[in-house]
């Protein structure tokens, strides 16, 4: 780097501040509450200062603007993802490992809404401890399959994007469903102009357990595909 080129300042890289009243922690996870209840719109230095009992300044000795907060947000919700190592099972189970790190992002994202509008922002120069961890335990399945190293990324991301795509959709209708105040049951049924049974409105959430297994399962049967036709010196 030369010598008059300053390095890229970002939150994860900058020193931590000693003892305050305020810690980073506390930031992160109140903003976290503030984004699951009143969704990303809403989240302002300000409003959160107001919900910690202090100033934005307080805030700014912590986080320097907006998009820092997003990051740091985002990396705490990331730790919740359950990614199973592949030192656990079989290279050849590499479906199984596949299968449920998607469910566990499926299930982070539901719980967190907001996360996947913001998720294409953040790492761009630096990523937080647990997006890296995360991220490469995922990486690490689709390697141990026999993915060629400049493929791994290619896998790993298509499946993330199916993940993603399903699961915004779907809590964005659990939000209408919310902003309704019927049950999910009770908000299908008032859509339906016949009778009869209908199993997505008997169990609506098993019935959407099953089309996100659907899916997933003929995106994993595609990268099989693309398995069987790779030689078996070609991931070395």
């Amino acid at each position: 780097m030369p010598a008059d080129e300053k390095p890229i300042a970002s939150v994860w890289t900058r020193p931590r501040r000693g003892r305050e009243q305020l810690s980073r922690e506390q930031i992160v996870a109140e903003a976290v509450q503030l984004l699951d209840t009143d969704g990303l719109e809403s989240l302002s230095m300000r409003k959160l200062g107001t919900r910690l009992d202090a100033g934005a300044t307080s805030l700014y000795r912590h986080v320097a603007n907006k998009d820092e907060l997003i990051e740091l947000v985002v990396d705490e919700v990331y730790g919740e993802l359950e990614i199973p190592a592949t030192d656990t099972a079989d290279a050849a189970d590499w479906r199984t490992l596949a299968a449920r790190s998607a469910y566990s992002l499926r299930a982070m994202i539901l719980r967190h809404p907001w996360v996947a509008s913001v998720l294409g922002q953040v790492g761009l120069i630096h990523l937080g401890p647990n997006v890296t961890k995360m991220s490469e335990r995922m990486a690490a399945v689709y390697k141990a399959a026999g993915f060629p190293s400049d493929e791994t990324g290619h896998a790993m991301k298509t499946v993330i994007s199916y993940v993603i795509g399903m699961a915004t959709s779907e809590a964005a209708y659990l939000s209408l469903i919310a902003r309704s105040g019927k049950s999910e049951r009770e908000f299908i049924e008032s859509l339906r102009s016949g009778g009869g049974e209908d199993p997505q409105v008997e169990d609506p959430g098993k019935a959407r357990d099953e089309t996100f297994d659907y899916g997933l399962r003929r995106v994993l049967d595609g990268l099989q595909v693309r398995l069987d036709e790779i030689p078996g010196d070609a991931a070395e």
